[in-house]
């Protein structure tokens, strides 16, 4: 795995990247994206450190936005996972509360009497701040849902069966309070250690990315 991990990690890397505030218009509608982050390296380059979809339709560009702008980490785990850790690196009691799902009506006014909505409004803040001003990436287009998700999975099981892409001691992701994260040294849960690329789905994704 180590060969074809590198191999994409230099794929990804020589591509266009993006970062806080991107334009959208250079922003497919449908793809499926991969982050970076500062102080994280692998295979001597910038170290892959989540691989995310979408499952709507034309939904990409709004999916990313949920990731970088939009203060909701219950529409956005991996805001979720982010504030987790910064929460627990601190050993803040407020995690308990960040990990309700406030999302549906019914949940909200289930817990509004046990939620410090301040701190959770504060909490999101050092999420956008830490997001925006440590994470980058890089898209590229497929249009066929299936196909995004199952490229997605393999893509997440070729870098996580990796031996050589090791997290730095300063990750944040080590304060995680998920074991997953800790151990592959992703912002992912799942897809973990599964199906890996194949030889011929290594080519094709090259094709796709249109390299030479």
């Amino acid at each position: 795995m180590s060969k074809d991990c590198n191999t994409i990690h230099q794929w990804f890397n020589g591509m266009k990247k993006h970062s806080f505030s991107f334009n959208e218009q250079e922003i497919p509608e449908n793809g499926i994206y991969i982050l970076f982050e500062k102080g994280e390296f692998a295979h001597s380059t910038n170290r892959i450190v989540r691989i995310g979809t979408h499952t709507g339709n034309n939904k990409l560009r709004s999916r990313l936005k949920e990731h970088f702008v939009n203060e909701n980490k219950d529409r956005s785990i991996f805001r979720k996972n982010i504030g987790r850790a910064l929460l627990n690196k601190n050993n803040d009691p407020f995690l308990k509360q960040w990990e309700l799902d406030l999302t549906t009506k019914k949940s909200k006014e289930k817990y509004f009497k046990n939620v410090d909505f301040k701190k959770q409004k504060e909490t999101e803040k050092r999420v956008t701040k830490y997001i925006q001003d440590n994470v980058s990436f890089v898209v590229f287009q497929v249009d066929d849902k299936n196909k995004r998700l199952e490229i997605e999975s393999k893509i997440i099981s070729t870098v996580s069966l990796c031996d050589e892409c090791k997290s730095s001691k300063n990750w944040l992701g080590n304060f995680s309070p998920k074991e997953k994260i800790k151990e592959s040294g992703l912002w992912n849960i799942k897809e973990l250690w599964k199906t890996p690329l194949s030889d011929k789905e290594m080519i094709k994704l090259k094709q796709m990315l249109n390299i030479n």
